[in-house]
């Protein structure tokens, strides 16, 4: 997990080819835009289905922002294709800080599963911030045969594909972080893919599959429901919330761990100084004890980092899902 240490790298200004007096104009505008941004409703575009862990944060943030601003943030979602659609539609719009997306996880493998996208994956959107990190669980249905992380190894092993998982979608960020537990623990699953991870845990509730990896803050619930049963998390130590839930390291598969993070991006384009103050009243978010509350009571930890870190992560973040893709031999659709 990537920790805030650095802020914002220098800004270059074009003062020397536009002239002082036009180049104070920019100026002047852009100090215009933060201090009045932002005069309306402001959108936020989740590429997925409702209920799942990027909805319930980003839905989270915009009732604080709301709060903060005195303008309605509104989440909509916008959800198929692997999380394309949302987040095309969020590229089409205008630069203004009026139209924001949820970025994830699943942002960083997209040129790995799609062989066009239809949108500038690499320079169509700036960055504002993290907003959590979630570590996840592998969780199995209540009434699986399977109670711990070496069970379920051994089975896999013993008959390849013949046990299944549940995911968000061919190419979601789950489905590349079951393809690295895969090859972690030398096994081979078969993947199902959903519309949503919400209807994955479903799908593992009812025993439709046989194991998904899921959020802890999507998936807490139905373990302390007893719905689904925890085998493994991803943290460094246990979470708090499971505490009878050993680590992947200390069940038997070290070095692996994959921990989901959600954001805030806008349409490229979109001033610094807007994006500036989305950064400001979104850490001030993250700080909010109601907030930090609500992120500790799913397992969740606040993010914060500022924009330059941000793109270092999903920089780092894309790099390592590219191996993930090669060894997997993902098919690009």
């Amino acid at each position: 997990m990537a920790e805030e240490t650095r802020g914002c790298g220098p800004v270059v200004t074009r003062r020397a080819t536009l002239g002082g007096a036009a180049a104070a104009t920019l100026l002047a505008g852009g100090a215009r835009a933060q201090r009045g941004y932002p005069e309306r409703s402001v959108r936020i575009i989740v590429p997925w289905a409702p209920g799942g862990a990027v909805d319930t944060t980003a839905r989270r943030i915009a009732q604080r922002l709301s709060e903060g601003t005195g303008q309605a943030f509104v989440v909509e979602n916008r959800s198929g294709a692997t999380g394309t659609i949302g987040t095309a539609e969020a590229a089409r719009q205008a630069p203004d800080g009026y139209n924001l997306l949820a970025i994830d996880n699943t942002y960083a493998v997209m040129p790995y599963v799609f062989r066009q996208l239809p949108f500038d994956h690499a320079n169509g959107f700036e960055l504002v911030t993290v907003m959590t990190f979630t570590p996840t669980i592998l969780a199995v249905g209540a009434k699986s045969p399977y109670r711990t992380l070496g069970e379920v190894i051994a089975a896999a092993k013993k008959d390849p594909e013949k046990l299944t998982y549940g995911t968000g979608g061919i190419g979601s960020s789950l489905h590349f972080g079951m393809e690295a537990f895969q090859q972690a623990a030398g096994m081979k699953l078969l993947h199902v893919p959903f519309r949503g991870g919400g209807d994955a845990d479903t799908a593992c509730v009812s025993g439709q599959v046989d194991m998904v990896l899921t959020s802890l803050s999507s998936g807490v619930g139905n373990v302390k429901g007893g719905l689904m049963r925890a085998i493994a998390f991803s943290g460094s130590e246990r979470a708090t919330e499971l505490p009878d839930v050993p680590t992947f390291a200390q069940a038997g598969l070290p070095g692996f761990g994959v921990v989901n993070w959600s954001g805030l991006a806008a349409p490229k384009g979109t001033p610094k100084p807007v994006i500036d103050k989305l950064y400001e009243e979104t850490a001030a978010a993250l700080r909010d004890p109601g907030v930090v509350s609500f992120m500790q009571g799913t397992g969740s930890i606040p993010g914060g980092m500022q924009p330059a870190a941000f793109r270092q992560l999903l920089q780092e973040e894309s790099e390592r899902w590219r191996v993930v893709a090669e060894k997997a031999n993902v098919e690009k659709q």
